[in-house]
């Protein structure tokens, strides 16, 4: 294996490994430090720091669900996740540089998430974004990682290629 290969599987997933860390040392100041019942105004009328347990999926769908299965299938969804995330990011040094850096957010978010919900069947949310009545639900560092490395590929997949200026000759 090049040396550059081992160099870029490296830092995609030593930049998994810190995206992992930071949920888990955020998650850890949350669940230590705020109350069930505290709300922390940060930005008031838009942003508080909250201690909400989610036992569903992706902001709180799936929670109501009263099935059995649902932590067990949520789990087993995320593990076979884990393992195609972590081949692609083995095979880093043959993407573009984007596509690896999206993907090691993924990673080290659904990592984070998947830990919580092995651990302890939910997963700690604390950023709660609002506007009056209307709020967006409760979320955490892994799904903002999760988030920005899928806005990453969306992107990559709808940029628009620019087309070089065509000269027309007008006789």
């Amino acid at each position: 294996m090049p040396a550059s290969e081992a160099r870029t599987r490296a830092l995609m997933y030593g930049m998994a490994g810190a995206v992992f860390a930071t949920d888990r040392l955020t998650k850890w100041l949350i669940e230590t430090r705020v109350s069930a019942f505290d709300s922390h105004t940060v930005i008031p009328g838009f942003f508080d720091i909250v201690h909400s347990q989610n036992s569903g999926a992706a902001f709180g769908l799936f929670a109501d669900s009263a099935s059995q299965w649902r932590s067990v299938l949520l789990i087993g969804f995320s593990f076979v996740a884990l393992v195609v995330l972590a081949g692609m990011l083995w095979r880093s040094a043959h993407l573009d540089r984007k596509t690896a850096v999206a993907l090691a957010l993924i990673f080290g978010g659904a990592l984070g998430n998947v830990f919580d919900r092995v651990r302890s069947g939910t997963v700690t949310d604390f950023l709660l974004f609002y506007i009056g009545s209307h709020q967006w639900p409760a979320f955490n560092a892994a799904d903002s990682a999760i988030v920005i490395g899928s806005a990453l590929l969306l992107l990559d997949c709808v940029k628009f290629k620019r087309q070089p200026a065509s000269s027309s000759n007008v006789s």
